[in-house]
């Protein structure tokens, strides 16, 4: 284990009960998986929140007892690292409708005692923030100093800045756009007719029986592409033409193909089919832009940071732009940076050294302005 980690982490747990969704349906129990890292000052001024991208948890930094490989984002967050483990108070949670231990469709429903399965109700971006919310609340947090993420983790930061713009002193949203455009939309149907024409499907229940796994495992393979970009894929995976022979079974006879197949199968082990369909659902659905993005009325004084890469052709810079342009056309303060980066939207979990100088310059700078007097 490396010095600077946070070393041996547990996943805790947080219930409430009787959740209205926005659709106006009623969870009768909810429960939100989350970890911390660091300490939360006597005036609880040094919280940060974390939120996870569209496959991930609340396991974003430190190991678990026994693990070999950290959590996912552990190269930014931990003592000296960008979000500083030895000054602020990182919380990270698994989103509603996930599963990693937050309340989904593989959970139980009270109502029957089996899995809800496609009997769990849809889910937007904002229920996950509402939920997020009350977490916030059982810590006795009044404001964050700080909400941050990237890819559906970015769709998060924004929806807390529409929802809850008074409780955030500042927010980080990375490689993410105001709306789902029709390719993501795309990308995410074509992995969702995947998982659904799995004969092992059975409509969302399929519990206690064989799992769509052929269908995840294709959706995954399909949405790893997304994540990469060209050059990052002829450098990882360059084409060496195998021989043609008379017994061809379209084995995987590329690298990438092998790559590719390796990455489905070990998605299944870790993911649920029916929580890849709300979750990507859940992301189509997304438009802040429609809300009419930071309205006047809301008075907003947020400080932002706000990070692209310039390899990222599923959400694309372009998107990033227009968020500061929308942004500073609201008068806000706001900091852009458009990172020269290889690795395709993946990005924001490898470029550590141009977001850490990024991210800890600004949140270290912000607790300086709001609550020691100055720069």
């Amino acid at each position: 284990m490396k010095k600077k980690d946070v070393g041996i982490v547990k996943t805790e747990y947080f219930t409430f009960k009787n959740f209205t969704l926005e659709n106006g349906k009623i969870l009768p129990e909810v429960t939100i998986a989350y970890e911390t890292y660091g300490k939360l000052n006597d005036k609880k001024t040094n919280a940060v929140l974390i939120t996870h991208a569209f496959t991930g948890n609340a396991h974003c930094a430190g190991y678990h007892e026994g693990d070999e490989k950290p959590g996912w984002w552990n190269m930014l967050v931990g003592p000296g690292k960008a979000f500083n483990t030895d000054k602020y108070f990182i919380i990270c949670s698994n989103v509603l409708g996930g599963c990693a231990g937050s309340t989904g469709p593989s959970s139980i429903n009270p109502a029957t005692g089996i899995e809800y399965g496609t009997d769990f109700p849809a889910i937007t971006i904002s229920d996950m923030v509402r939920a997020q919310k009350k977490l916030v609340e059982f810590f006795g947090i009044e404001k964050l100093l700080c909400v941050a993420g990237g890819s559906m983790g970015g769709m998060q930061v924004l929806q807390w800045v529409m929802d809850y713009p008074e409780y955030i002193y500042s927010a980080i949203p990375i490689a993410i756009t105001l709306k789902s455009t029709p390719q993501q939309i795309a990308f995410n149907e074509v992995g969702r007719q995947s998982i659904m024409g799995d004969v092992a499907w059975k409509k969302g229940h399929y519990y206690g029986g064989p799992e769509p796994d052929k269908g995840l495992a294709v959706a995954r393979m399909l949405g790893h592409i997304t994540y990469m970009s060209d050059y990052s894929m002829q450098k990882k995976f360059p084409v060496k033409n195998p021989e043609l022979n008379e017994n061809f079974d379209f084995n995987a006879d590329f690298e990438v193909e092998e790559y590719l197949r390796y990455r489905g199968s070990s998605f299944v082990k870790r993911f649920d089919a029916n929580s890849y369909l709300y979750l990507s659902k859940a992301m189509d659905y997304f438009d802040v832009q429609k809300d009419n993005f930071l309205p006047e009325e809301k008075n907003l004084n947020i400080k932002f940071l706000v990070i692209s890469f310039k390899s990222d052709w599923l959400y694309p810079p372009y998107q990033s732009e227009n968020i500061v342009k929308q942004l500073k056309a609201k008068g806000q303060e706001v900091t852009y940076c458009n990172i020269y980066s290889t690795y395709g939207h993946d990005a924001f979990l490898l470029e550590v050294k141009d977001e850490t100088n990024l991210i800890r310059n600004f949140i270290d700078n912000l607790y300086k302005e709001v609550f020691e007097g100055g720069k």
